[in-house]
């Protein structure tokens, strides 16, 4: 059973984009947009489209984690190597659920961009950028909202910065084939992913 729209989580997303002046169309689904791919097929948008909450934690001083998130887009991978430089963290992992949810107060699956229980360092893929709106997890597996790329930083206080895998133009070209092929047999939009999910550390 899906969760209503005044669910504490997503309240709380909703919360936190009024206080910077956005007011977000969450929508939730009777179907789960847990995965990216589920999210693309839900909303019918590109797998692009689709925003991955992606926790990686790094030690603190105090012996602490200090939780990183990464806003990805849908096809892509995050490189650990790239993103330790990026945030001059060598020791940087990828956060198990629990500490995920620990880290954030949403559970894998539903994690949003922003509206986390602490302040949490946020970066975010450049590709993006190349959408006019995107989507992310709106606090729960079954609620998102769309949104443009530049309000996302905003909202997220997010830095902009390359951390992903280099894809090779010869997988990209296999991908946009597929859902060409996949379009003209179903002529609907859905989209099928590698499983990643759409607000967890399916990096």
């Amino acid at each position: 059973m899906p969760e209503t729209s005044d669910h504490a989580g997503i309240q709380r997303v909703r919360d936190a984009a009024a206080r910077k002046g956005v007011d977000l169309d969450i929508r939730v689904f009777d179907a789960s947009t847990h995965t990216a791919a589920e999210a693309a097929a839900t909303v019918d948008a590109e797998l692009g489209q689709i925003v991955k909450s992606l926790v990686f934690v790094a030690p603190a001083g105090d012996g602490s984690l200090e939780p990183i998130l990464c806003l990805v887009s849908g096809p892509n991978r995050v490189d650990l190597a790239r993103l330790a430089a990026v945030t001059a963290e060598r020791d940087i992992r990828r956060a198990t659920a629990r500490e995920a949810q620990e880290l954030t107060g949403f559970v894998i699956g539903g994690i949003p961009p922003f509206g986390h229980t602490q302040p949490v360092r946020t970066i975010m893929d450049p590709d993006l950028g190349r959408f006019a709106v995107v989507w992310a997890a709106a606090g729960t597996p079954t609620a998102v909202f769309p949104v443009p790329p530049g309000t996302l930083r905003i909202l997220a206080n997010a830095m902009v910065a390359p951390i992903t895998e280099e894809r090779r133009a010869a997988d990209v070209e296999a991908e946009a084939q597929a859902q060409r092929d996949r379009d003209a047999s179903s002529g609907v939009g859905g989209l099928v992913g590698d499983g990643a999910t759409a607000s967890n550390a399916g990096a």
